[in-house]
């Protein structure tokens, strides 16, 4: 009896804890399952990715996030705006009294590409140290983003809005405008909702049902199938432990390809042909929506320095980007648009000199955006003293 019971006592200890382990994986995997759905419910979870550790534990980045090669430049695209500003040096503080904060959005040039972070152009006007009246004191932030898109420049504007800009300056040029572009930035398309609520909000001439537009599944939503970008915020926060010690936030290659100077004998711009650009060609009511949400700050649109080429071809196109006849019929277009409508409008397209471009039509070197600032700074103050003076 007695070797009978030593027996059969392991099986039951051997038993019951079989049974607590199925018991233990069970709940565990209802647990999983339940925090799964709750992620998908709430997704996205905004409060948590406001949670950085930029301006925590490490300084503010000093423009947004965005890297083609995470282990070169300690950077990497994302495209969740919370995550993204979170990350920004504007988010580090509440606003000074006396600040006047301009937010420059924007594209690559203004981003600054292939441009450390003090040779942006934001950088370069912050040197300028501009006072203004009452004692204020200019202070420029880095919006910029890197593809060319008007639509793309009012989603960051949408949500900058929030950090209280007393002005908006936003350099652009002809190649954010045309319809085809407006959809074209994966920012946009990893942002469907909110691109909708633009479309919506201000009546753009863009389709909410665009197929760019990528609208997550539930799975999408769940940390499973979120886990490729939980795992992008992640690494991004690693990678301040390396902007903190370098200050590198971007690859800059020794050698790169140099802006084209010799040009095809294309007259095309998009699928537009000459002899003239019209209104309805391109997206003006995107910079109106602009205006309309800053409400009482003011909207300077800056048409940026561009690249004259003096190869072959240069007869029929400024550069790679634009025959002549597009560029001088979108510079008359939006002369007459900003007359009509009273925007605040600055044309530079020829303000800086050629040997002052890198590697495309629009991005300067440290020296032209340099130039382009203290060009920028006369603008600024004349904008702010009219306007504070009116208040």
């Amino acid at each position: 009896m007695e070797a009978k019971t030593s027996q059969t006592e392991p099986d039951s200890l051997k038993e019951n804890g079989l049974h607590f382990g199925i018991r233990v994986s069970i709940k565990a995997l209802s647990l999983f399952v339940i925090f799964n759905l709750l992620f998908a419910v709430f997704y996205p979870p905004a409060a948590a990715k406001r949670v950085s550790a930029y301006n925590l534990l490490f300084p503010g980045r000093q423009r947004l996030p965005y890297g083609e090669i995470p282990e070169k430049s300690y950077n990497i695209s994302l495209y969740d705006l919370e995550a993204m500003f979170a990350s920004h040096e504007l988010s580090n503080r509440n606003k000074p009294k006396d600040e006047y904060r301009i937010i420059l959005i924007g594209d690559s040039s203004t981003w600054g590409f292939l441009l450390t972070p003090d040779q942006t152009l934001a950088a370069y006007l912050n040197r300028e140290q501009i006072s203004l009246p009452h004692n204020q004191k200019v202070k420029v932030y880095n919006l910029g983003y890197p593809t060319m898109s008007l639509t793309k420049d009012l989603l960051i504007l949408s949500f900058a809005m929030q950090y209280q800009p007393d002005m908006i300056l936003w350099p652009l040029t002809l190649e954010s405008f045309p319809y085809d572009k407006q959809l074209f930035s994966p920012l946009l398309q990893n942002n469907p909702g909110k691109v909708r609520g633009l479309i919506k909000d201000y009546n753009l001439n863009l389709d909410l049902q665009d197929p760019k537009l990528k609208t997550p599944s539930f799975w999408d939503k769940t940390i499973l199938g979120s886990r490729r970008n939980l795992a992008d915020l992640f690494r991004f926060q690693l990678y301040g432990v390396l902007w903190a010690a370098t200050g590198i936030d971007q690859f800059i290659p020794k050698d790169y390809e140099k802006r084209q100077e010799d040009l095809p004998a294309d007259e095309n711009f998009h699928e537009l042909a000459p002899p003239k650009l019209n209104e309805t060609d391109l997206a003006f009511e995107i910079l109106s929506a602009g205006v309309s949400m800053a409400r009482s700050s003011p909207v300077v649109f800056i048409n940026e320095p561009i690249f004259i080429s003096q190869g072959l071809n240069s007869r029929i196109r400024y550069n790679f980007f634009y025959p002549r006849w597009a560029f001088d019929d979108y510079r008359r277009l939006m002369m007459e648009k900003s007359s009509a409508n009273r925007w605040y409008y600055w044309d530079f397209w020829d303000s800086v000199a050629p040997s002052e471009f890198t590697n495309t039509a629009i991005h300067l070197t440290p020296n032209g955006n340099q130039q382009f600032a203290r060009l920028l700074a006369q603008v600024i103050l004349s904008v702010a003293s009219s306007t504070i003076s009116n208040q």
